[in-house]
């Protein structure tokens, strides 16, 4: 019975080291697998990490790349604004400038045609003044018609000399060409006369007065120009 009982202990205890060998070595195995994939997932880790070391330096150059190329397209169409900007400038002031001379000009020259028809009344006064004058010197016999002439000439020259002022208060004045050299801008050739010591093709002579409203001629002076006279 004994040896029955120990041969029984036996069985057990073999089946049960059988069992925990078992299971050890499959614990082995799972541990060894798990250690495996791991590993691989691991190594597959590190593949990636490199590849992205190498492509990360590319990407970064890449990148820089196209903000240097954004940039320097943001600078050509800064400059290229800026000139813009600036000839339109200039042109606004340019236009500023013409259109201040313009309304200048208009303000100044606006009664142009009106000076002009104004200076043929002075002609008529000066020329009628001068007639009277003229008159009155010839007529001695009768006091009374001669003191009525000189009065109407003195009339005369005062609304002249009036009308002098006026036209210098408004820029218009009267010109004095006699000596000067011939101006086709100012003068206007009628007649040539032989001047004794005046300058060949000076004026000589004037048969009509010439006017300028602010340095502007409106009407020619009509004039004789000296010619050089031949030696006998």
């Amino acid at each position: 019975m004994a040896i029955h009982f120990l041969r029984s202990s036996r069985t057990r205890f073999s089946c049960l080291g059988r069992v925990t060998l078992q299971s050890f070595i499959s614990k082995n195995n799972e541990v060894l697998l798990e250690y495996s994939t791991a590993a691989q997932h691991r190594s597959t880790g590190d593949d990636c990490h490199g590849d992205d070391t190498t492509d990360k330096p590319t990407h970064s150059v890449t990148h820089i790349q196209m903000l240097e190329m954004r940039a320097t397209k943001l600078e050509e169409q800064v400059q290229s604004l800026t000139e813009k900007y600036k000839k339109a400038l200039a042109d606004s002031d340019l236009v500023r400038r013409r259109t201040q001379k313009f309304v200048k000009d208009a303000k100044i020259f606006g009664i142009q045609s009106f000076c002009r028809d104004l200076v043929e009344v002075a002609d008529l006064v000066e020329l009628a003044a001068r007639e009277l004058g003229s008159e009155a010197q010839e007529v001695g016999s009768e006091a009374q018609e001669v003191e009525g002439l000189r009065r109407v000439c003195q009339g005369l020259l005062r609304v002249q000399e009036r009308l002098e002022a006026v036209f210098t208060k408004h820029g218009l004045e009267k010109m004095m060409p006699v000596g000067s050299k011939y101006d086709p801008y100012q003068h206007q050739v009628v007649c040539h006369v032989a001047a004794e010591g005046a300058e060949p093709g000076s004026v000589a002579v004037v048969k009509q007065e010439g006017y300028k409203l602010h340095g502007r001629t409106i009407r020619h002076a009509q004039v004789g120009i000296a010619m050089a006279t031949q030696e006998q």
